[in-house]
């Protein structure tokens, strides 16, 4: 079948459905409707396409009458049967529900009222999660599983039904108001829970609004405690790491990632640097911790967080000193592991356009994951990379430093460089030494996202686990077992060793890589400032890249 994305960005969600589409054997293309000025450019481009359908997994633009009357144009909504609405994750999170859904729609005039293709529901976790979090995880699951039944029912001349005539699995889902910066605004005197709730809403965008000081921000990232310091609410009571405490009504508010907010809102950065200052030294909430080791007999479990997968400098390098630390302990093995909901995706585009010197600031960090890279990749142990969550640039390349590479059910990898930059993160040795010098070339080249099940065909990933957390947890508790026993463990150290000998030295790769990223950050060649500043400030493309068209 021949299938249209057509979609606002090419998010994660819509890269999903575009892996599993084509792994299908669908021939599918992508268009950008923000490209389009007018309704009939954007029609032209359907009608130039002519496909069987067009799905739309990530659409926040208007579909124009003449595509929707004409094709099947279906769309993706994060809401069960009967929700309507710009805002209903938010509403979700806000109102605490313990059920909710996503439901396939046909496009017509009125958005969100068409007939319904499909549907599928979900149990809310019961702790709070971010918007973005829940997107990727729960409400992208059951996007992949209304988008299999929407092809099934095209390809077998089926239609959709009616609203009014679905059942309801939620019935009091309606039409809600869309939600404004200001509805999420942090007002201090209230309770920590409620405050950390509003931020977890608003994650992404809009961003929760509060007065801090005399500043104006939009706080990102937050985690509620008991903890009662005796100050007046809205006063900063502490730091670590990255993350701060802020006084409230009932309780203390630790908020990892704040922004400036004036005429528009600013990049988001590290809680500490924005509004850090001189406050003492706290414990953070365990939910906040940047590293966590866990052994298990003769394997070191180590979860890394990074918040939406940015490292900075300093966090890469206090990475790295936890890995070596890991590395010293009496074990066979190492698991390198993400969240549940982030891995990695490289050096942290932030913080680097917001330092007085970027360009030094990108060769410090570059410079500080290649140590980490470099700790991963020499390490005597047997280490291994586990790709919790959808992973890109030097995120993915820094994971294919171990030496097995284990993945869960769904996530999405982008191992290619896309921001004006070369690359760094010993991609040179690790790619091409998985997949051969050819495919590794294509897949830089190309530049598309790439499914865990195909990197595992293609021999990038070792083996892919469960996409539900618990089991996938568990799977992975026990292929680390199984590699730490004597025979097992044995022969992959000696498969180690052998492809060592036949590289050059880990430091070669590193500095013909370092001899190009210095002349992508000082002499820009490649327009590195532009793009980065063009990806942090969301702005809108030209057009839709050639590689995501059809063929």
């Amino acid at each position: 079948m021949k299938i249209l994305l057509l979609v606002s960005s090419f998010n994660g969600l819509t890269q999903r459905v575009w892996c599993s589409l084509r792994e299908q054997g669908h021939d599918v293309g992508v268009e950008l409707a923000p490209v389009f000025e007018t309704p009939e450019a954007l029609t032209a481009a359907v009608e130039a396409a002519d496909p069987d359908l067009v799905l739309c997994p990530f659409l926040k633009d208007r579909v124009p009458p003449a595509v929707h009357d004409r094709w099947p144009t279906v769309v993706l909504h994060p809401g069960p049967v009967g929700d309507r609405g710009p805002s209903s994750l938010d509403h979700a999170i806000l109102e605490r529900r313990d059920r909710w859904g996503v439901t396939a729609l046909s496009a017509v005039e009125q958005m969100d009222a068409g007939p319904v293709w499909a549907t599928a529901t979900f149990d809310m976790p019961g702790a709070t999660l971010a918007k973005g979090a829940l997107y990727n995880s729960l409400v992208a699951d059951a996007a992949l599983t209304c988008v299999q039944e929407v092809v099934r029912k095209v390809a077998d001349g089926l239609g959709p039904v009616p609203a009014e005539d679905h059942p309801r699995s939620v019935a009091s889902a309606s039409e809600l108001p869309m939600l404004r910066r200001e509805r999420f605004r942090l007002e201090w005197s209230e309770p920590a829970e409620d405050l950390a709730r509003r931020v977890a809403a608003a994650d992404g965008a809009p961003g929760a609004p509060a007065t801090v000081g005399d500043r104006e921000l939009c706080l990102f990232d937050a985690v509620a405690t008991d903890d009662d310091f005796g100050a007046p609410p809205g006063t900063v009571v502490g730091r670590n790491l990255d993350a701060v405490a802020i006084a409230t009504g009932r309780g203390t508010l630790w908020v990892g990632y704040a922004a400036e907010l004036g005429i528009r809102r600013g990049v988001k950065l590290p809680a500490a640097t924005v509004l850090g200052g001189d406050a003492p030294f706290r414990r953070a909430p365990d939910a906040f911790a940047e590293t966590v080791y866990v052994r298990d007999g003769d394997v070191g479990h180590l979860t890394i967080r990074s918040y939406n997968g940015a490292m900075h400098t300093e966090q890469c390098r206090r990475l790295t000193t936890a890995v070596e630390k890991a590395l010293i302990e009496d074990t066979r093995v190492l698991v390198l592991n993400g969240t549940e909901h982030a891995f990695s995706n490289g050096i942290h585009l932030g913080v680097i356009d917001a330092a007085p010197d970027p360009a030094a600031e990108a060769w410090e960090n570059i410079c500080a994951i290649d140590e980490l890279c470099l700790a991963i990749a020499s390490a005597e142990q047997l280490t291994v990379a586990a790709f919790t969550a959808n992973a890109g640039a030097g995120g993915v390349m820094a994971g294919l430093c171990a030496d097995v590479t284990l993945a869960r059910d769904g996530v999405v990898l982008n191992p290619y460089y896309d921001m004006g930059i070369f690359g760094s993160e010993l991609h040179t040795w690790s790619v091409a030494g998985r997949v051969g010098a050819q495919r590794a070339e294509r897949l830089l080249s190309r530049k598309l996202p790439l499914s865990v099940a195909e990197a595992a065909r293609i021999g990038m990933i070792s083996a892919v686990g469960p996409r539900e957390w618990g089991a996938f947890q568990e799977w992975l508790a026990a292929a680390a077992r199984g590699y730490a026993e004597p025979a097992t463990l044995g022969w992959m150290l000696a498969q180690k060793a052998e492809r060592r000998a036949r590289s050059k030295p880990l430091s070669y790769y590193q500095t013909i890589e370092l001899a190009e990223m210095a002349r992508d950050f000082f002499d820009d060649r490649n327009g590195f400032a532009a793009r980065r500043k063009a990806f942090l400030r969301k702005t809108r493309p030209a057009e839709t890249p050639a590689r995501l068209r059809f063929a």
